[in-house]
């Protein structure tokens, strides 16, 4: 059960007791769909539909905007997440939501509101494996990401393919995951020797990692969505965040 789905269960259980009036209900659920702020349109449904709530794509933003929507988001929620965040951002809203925690090596602001429960520790293993330390960035984002959703979730930090006895020492905290991403640039080779090890899903995160003849992250990418090994899914470049919120679906998607 999400938090939204939590209040709203209790908010028709007070209504049926007489506890709220039918105005004060339908005041608080005055912006389920969503709430126009002028130059944006927060959708406050997105919690019921898909668990967790719009998340605020900073890039592009003006701070000021990010800010704003993050006030608004955690007036409605306990947990809020900004991607692509720089320090001039992650100030903005800072202060209008002084709890607000920065995470600079991600690019990633979360914001946590009340008690967060702690996944159990039997709780599916969401596991981030990064290539190299050049990749942590990507790596960070999508760890943060999936944490904040609920997921449990481990590290594994530069075990690429140059030197494949880092990759098979942990073998065993590979085969432990529900769902592993792969974070890496270059070539983008980890992403079949980690499906070519496990049985569960594996999504591959390229990132923009390399020299010239990477072009940007395509050549992995391109790797990764050639790979041989079934059971691989591809996101975009340097998509952590989106790699994660798929990981935590797969992961979590039979828990209520």
């Amino acid at each position: 059960m999400n938090d939204h789905t939590d209040r709203w269960r209790e908010l028709l259980e007070q209504c049926r007791t007489g506890d709220v009036s039918v105005d004060d209900a339908l005041a608080e659920l005055r912006h389920l769909p969503y709430e126009d702020l002028g130059f944006a349109r927060l959708d406050h449904h997105r919690a019921f539909r898909r668990g967790f709530p719009e998340v605020i794509f900073c890039q592009g933003k003006t701070p000021d905007h990010s800010a704003r929507i993050a006030q608004a988001l955690a007036a409605r929620s306990n947990r809020v997440l900004a991607t692509r965040a720089n320090a001039e951002t992650a100030a903005a809203i800072r202060a209008v939501l002084p709890h607000a925690v920065y995470h600079p090596l991600g690019r990633i602001v979360t914001i946590t509101q009340g008690p967060i429960p702690e996944p159990a520790p039997d709780q599916p293993l969401v596991l981030v494996v990064a290539a190299g330390t050049s990749d942590l960035p990507v790596a960070e984002e999508a760890v943060l990401t999936a944490r904040i959703m609920g997921s449990r979730v481990e590290q594994l930090t530069d075990v690429g393919v140059a030197g494949l006895h880092r990759i098979l020492a942990v073998r065993d905290k590979l085969e432990e995951a529900r769902v592993i991403i792969v974070v890496a640039g270059m070539e983008g080779a980890l992403t079949t020797v980690v499906g070519g090890l496990v049985s569960c899903p594996v999504i591959a995160v390229p990132t923009s990692v390399g020299y010239g003849a990477s072009f940007g992250g395509l050549a992995a990418l391109l790797a990764m969505l050639n790979s041989c090994v079934p059971g691989v899914t591809v996101v975009n470049i340097d998509n952590g965040f989106g790699a994660a919120y798929a990981a935590h679906l797969i992961a979590n998607g039979d828990r209520k």
